[in-house]
């Protein structure tokens, strides 16, 4: 009895390690030897999305989202190239407006494994109000079949809207959007720390801001290195303040009928102090 149990232990022993070595050979055949395959290589809290913001760019006209390729099976020795396509009809960005019209081919040089599919998307004013996203797809081409349409797809979410952090209120008081965007430029400083102890600085901080607001104009001419301009189309009844690499991007300047002097209007129409 306990031989005839050692001998079927042998056996099955024999027929796991077979299966096993099968099944190792069967996937390093479909891991190298396959043609060769295309997916866009994406982990962790990027698997489905890339999110970008403009938030803290406003001098930004545009960018290029890298989106990370890999490829599959064999790689040879010559050029390849890949196709993609914006499924429209789940995209909210509109093409030539939010962003750049993609390409018909992409090349991949030889012998590479892995490349990248450059977007160029763009900052316009309706992305402080909102975020869009653009559905994109690879498609199979002679020189790239399609492995598994499980990670042949991907979603780039990009807006330029701020939001309220925690610390605001302990040191700048009202908040809006346009208010938060001017710090970031008069300060270039993108948070501020809650500790009391580094009240002084933050309130040297505030006190940037406050200088800026009150006086647009001579902001504008005591900082050229910046960038920044103030201009008016209606012969100085408003003004509009933006960056000269991305004059799209405004902020309203209107006269304080009691005082007389400009000051910047925020999203809610309030002036900004």
């Amino acid at each position: 009895m306990k031989t005839n149990l050692k001998l079927a232990y042998t056996v099955w022993s024999i027929i796991l390690t077979a299966i096993i070595l099968t099944a190792c050979q069967k996937d390093e055949l479909t891991t190298f030897d396959h043609d060769s395959g295309i997916y866009f290589d994406l982990l962790g809290d990027d698997r489905d999305s890339i999110i970008y913001t403009f938030a803290y760019n406003m001098n930004k006209a545009s960018d290029t989202v890298h989106i990370p390729v890999s490829i599959s099976g064999i790689r040879e020795s010559k050029d390849k190239s890949y196709s993609v396509y914006v499924e429209a009809d789940s995209s909210t960005a509109s093409e030539g407006i939010h962003y750049q019209k993609l390409s018909e081919n992409y090349i991949v040089s030889s012998g590479n494994g892995k490349t990248t599919l450059p977007v160029i998307i763009h900052n316009t004013p309706d992305l402080e109000e909102k975020s869009v996203s653009l559905i994109i797809k690879l498609k199979e081409t002679n020189d790239f079949h399609i492995e598994n349409p499980r990670i042949i797809r991907t979603r780039v979410v990009f807006s330029a809207r701020l939001e309220q952090p925690i610390w605001w209120s302990m040191w700048l008081g009202e908040y809006s959007r346009t208010k938060h965007q001017l710090f970031m430029i008069a300060t270039e400083q993108t948070t501020l720390t809650m500790d009391g102890l580094d009240a002084p600085k933050n309130l040297f901080f505030a006190d940037m801001l406050r200088i800026m607001s009150n006086n647009p104009f001579q902001w504008v001419d005591r900082n050229p290195l910046k960038g920044y301009e103030i201009k008016t189309d209606d012969n100085g009844a408003t003004y509009k303040f933006f960056h000269k690499e991305n004059p799209n991007r405004t902020i309203l300047l209107r006269k304080n009928a009691g005082s007389g002097l400009y000051h910047f209007i925020d999203e809610l129409g309030r002036e900004v102090r």
